[in-house]
Order: structure tokens, then C-alpha cells, then sequence
């Protein structure tokens, strides 16, 4: 008994020196704390880091940490928590449209765009020239009917939210076709039959998952058909004993019939991929030649601008779409808009490899990447990092070419604790995300802006020293 109670003198006595919250907002530091967050802030941080003394007296700490250790817990706390969860990265990985990563970085224009249109006011919705209340949805039209030969276009937030769009306005209540080799996922769970049902359109699967006949489509056309959907594979490949009809056999047979022929393209290509060493990716373009009634892809992908979904089609099809009241709920902001608008004027003017990121890393030669790499392992090895090139491949990513892939160039880097290391980067600001592979490090050049590289090789130096045998 005597020995609980002589413990339980010890804790009152530690807990009466724990000073109070009034006392702690004297001090020079809080009173600075103060100044920046908010008394309010300030005072929650304090009893936060004061209730977990408390605790930890309970659970056996013998001493009371000095006022000043408090409050810098305090800082630290309150940094914790005003320190933004979206943070810029430096991509190492090699994968060009990195979802997880956000993406198609945008060029400089769309960057100046966006801080424009932000930073004050904008036209989203007034008419200078008629001095009256204009439409949003005006906004890059005009640039996507130029850029690919539609009659008209239409922006939304995403992909998703144009194929919902789409079949909610054309197909609710009716039936839609698609082929089983189409009924794909793409990241986050999203679904082609999920949103086909949340659009009330009734789901008609023909065919099987390697082969789909034109005549598969015609014997499923009823009265009840409202539309056939295409849903190109932007995510897999089909290889082997395969087929499916062309897109231009689907438009003649739908017209025939009767019904529209919805096109998801996903990709947003509007340049040729085989140009740069890549497989095919179907253009854009090539989908309304084929005389599609609608066709849908992102802006974020091979289009290379930020999230949005796009609507091509005849001017009666998209009148329609605009006027859905779905269109609301799903019609994006001032900035997704000046940034697509900035993109597509890269194409316009013929600036898209040299301009917008993602065809710039694409059209990025070998040569230039391994010289970069090279540069690279020289000064990472005079400052006492084991590092070397090899050969490797970077990936497109995103959704986008599945498989296809660029010869490229890698740094890579022989120490022990490799977990160790990619923890540490990522620690970085910004961080910093590469790949462990074959016992190595990796950062591929091919994805690295430029601006960014001093930041990387400082990390790499600090971080990266050799630490014996692994």
C-alpha cells in the first residue's frame, strides 16, 4: 500500500507542475503562435499537447518537459494541421499519366490560364459584347469543333459524368447495347454496367468476351433500343482469338435501325501516337468521321488538360445535352475551363510537343533522356551516392495505351535500406516518388520536369549515401 501511495504522490506532484494554458500564452513563442493561427487555435493545441503529458505522467513519465518544449509541440501540432494533403510530387516513376499523381501536369499557358481566370473575376457567364448574362458552356467549344471537326461540344467535370450524361439524356428507360469484351473497370471501382444502370438504361450484352459479330448487334436491335455503346478498351488489351466489328460497320447498322451510336472513347487523343514508337490509340477525330452521333473522352489523359469530360457530336445531339438538367449538377468550373481552353489552343497552333507536358515527355527523345541520366549519376557520384544508368521503359499510364511503352533511360541507386530511403523522399518537399526494382532505386528522367530536377539530385544527395551491404 505504501508504495501505491507514494506513486500516487509522485503523479499528483508531476501533475500540479504542469503549467496552465493561461500561463503558457505569456511566453514570447505562443504569444508569436498566436499572431499567426489564432487565439482560438492556439489555446486547442495547448490542451492538446498538455492532456497528452497528462497521459503519459499516468502511464510512467517521471518528468515534466520545460514550457518551451510545450509549445513547440504546440507548433508542431498546428503546422500538422494546416499543412495542405495535396502536395506537389515529383514524379519518378516513369508513368507518364500517373492517376494516383494527378495526371497531365498542365503546361505553362494553362498554369497562367487557371491563375487568371482565379485570381479575380472572369467571363464564366457574361457576354462583354451583349453587356448581358452569357453560358458557361460556351467556353472551349468552339476549340474542340475547330480542333475536331464536330458541329458542336460539350464540357463536364469528368468522363464518368459524360457517358452518365449521355445515356441518362438518350437512354433511360430504354435499352442499350454493348459488347461483353466491353464491359470493363477502370481505376477507383468505376464501372461501365454501374453507370449504365444509374442512367436507367437497361443493359443488352452481346457477343462474348474475345469476339463480337455485327450480327451479334443486329439480332439484339429491338423497339426497345435506344442506343449501341462503344466502350474502347483504354485500360487492357484484348490479344489473340479476337474480334469486333468497325466502328464505322456499328454507325451504319445503328442508323439503319434507327438508334445512335454513343461512342466512350476515354483517351482525349487528338494527335498519332504511332508517330512517337507508341501502338495506335483511336483519335478522337477518327470516331465522329465514322459518323458517331456522340462521342466522350477526358481532358486529363492523352489530351493532356485538366479533369474534365468532353461531348462531341451534331449540333441537335449536344443541344440536347446542354439543355439536360443533369447538365448542372455536372458542368465544371472556371478554372477546369480556362485550363482546357489554354490546352486545346496548343493544338490550334501546332505547339502541343513542345508546350503540353504529357506529349512533350512522349516526344522526348532517348538521346536527350540518357544524357540527362548521365548528368545526373556524374554528380550524385560526387557526392558520395552509388548510382548508375540503365535501361528501362517508361509507360503512358492513366488509361491509356495499355502496354505500350517507351524505351527510356534509368537513374538507379545500389544502397542498403532501400524501403528506408523511398520513406525518406517521400518525406521530401516536395516529395518525392520513384520505384524500388531488382534491388535498386530507380527515377526515370522521362517524367521529371525540369524545374524540378535541382530539388530531386539535393534529396538524392542527403538521402541516398551508400550504407554498406543491403
Amino acid at each position: 500500500m505504501t508504495g501505491n501511495g507514494e506513486h500516487h504522490n509522485e503523479i499528483q506532484e508531476l501533475l500540479r507542475q504542469l503549467p496552465s494554458v493561461d500561463r503558457l500564452l505569456l511566453t514570447p513563442a505562443a504569444h508569436d503562435l498566436g499572431g499567426h493561427y489564432g487565439h482560438g487555435l492556439l489555446v486547442e493545441a495547448l490542451r492538446t499537447v498538455l492532456e497528452g503529458v497528462r497521459s503519459a505522467i499516468f502511464s510512467g513519465r517521471r518528468s515534466v518537459p520545460m514550457n518551451a518544449t510545450i509549445v513547440q509541440e504546440a507548433r508542431e501540432w498546428l503546422e500538422a494541421l494546416v499543412a495542405p494533403t495535396l502536395r506537389p510530387v515529383i514524379n519518378g516513376t516513369g508513368v507518364i499519366i500517373h492517376t494516383n499523381l494527378g495526371r497531365a501536369p498542365l503546361s505553362r499557358p494553362a498554369l497562367e490560364a487557371l491563375r487568371d481566370a482565379g485570381e479575380g473575376y472572369a467571363t464564366l457567364e457574361y457576354d462583354l459584347a451583349a453587356g448581358a448574362r452569357g453560358s458557361r458552356m460556351v467556353h472551349a467549344t468552339g476549340l474542340l469543333a475547330r480542333l475536331t471537326g464536330a458541329e458542336d461540344a460539350l464540357v463536364v467535370n469528368n468522363n464518368a459524368a459524360a457517358v452518365l450524361l449521355m445515356l441518362t439524356a438518350f437512354c433511360k428507360g430504354r435499352e442499350v447495347i454493348i459488347s461483353r469484351g466491353q464491359m470493363v473497370e477502370i481505376g477507383g471501382g468505376f464501372r461501365v454496367p454501374d453507370v449504365m444502370a444509374q442512367s436507367g438504361a437497361r443493359l443488352v450484352e452481346v457477343g462474348t468476351t474475345n469476339r463480337t459479330h455485327l450480327s451479334d448487334y443486329e439480332a439484339a436491335i429491338s423497339e426497345q433500343t435506344a442506343g449501341i455503346l462503344v466502350a474502347h478498351h483504354s485500360n487492357f488489351k484484348l490479344v489473340g482469338f479476337t474480334a469486333a466489328p468497325a466502328l464505322e460497320e456499328l454507325t451504319r447498322l445503328a442508323h439503319e435501325r434507327g438508334v445512335m451510336l454513343l461512342y466512350d472513347q476515354g483517351s482525349g487523343a487528338l494527335l498519332d501516337t504511332t508517330r512517337y514508337g507508341l501502338d495506335p490509340e483511336p483519335m478522337v477525330q477518327a470516331g465522329l468521321e465514322a459518323g458517331v452521333d456522340v462521342i466522350t473522352f477526358s481532358g486529363d489523359k492523352l489530351l493532356g488538360g485538366p479533369q474534365a469530360g468532353i461531348l462531341c457530336g451534331n449540333r441537335e445531339v449536344i443541344g440536347q445535352l446542354r439543355e439536360h438538367p443533369l447538365a448542372r449538377a455536372l458542368r465544371p468550373d472556371k478554372l477546369s475551363l480556362a485550363a482546357l481552353s489554354a490546352t486545346l489552343t496548343h493544338y490550334l497552333i501546332g505547339e502541343a510537343e513542345e508546350e503540353i507536358p504529357v506529349w512533350r515527355m512522349i516526344a522526348r527523345p532517348l538521346e536527350e533522356v540518357e544524357e540527362e541520366a548521365e548528368r545526373w549519376k556524374e554528380q550524385l557520384l560526387g557526392a558520395g551516392v552509388l548510382a548508375s544508368v540503365i535501361d528501362g521503359l517508361s509507360t503512358v499510364g492513366g488509361g491509356s495505351l495499355p502496354g505500350s511503352t517507351l524505351p527510356t533511360k534509368l537513374l538507379a541507386i545500389d544502397r542498403a535500406h532501400l524501403e528506408e530511403l523511398a520513406a525518406a523522399l517521400r518525406r521530401e518537399r516536395p516529395a518525392i516518388v520513384g520505384r524500388i526494382q531488382d534491388n535498386r532505386f530507380l527515377i526515370d528522367p522521362r517524367t521529371v520536369q525540369p524545374w524540378q530536377q535541382e530539388p530531386l539530385l539535393n534529396a538524392l544527395a542527403r538521402h541516398a549515401q551508400s550504407k554498406g551491404g543491403s
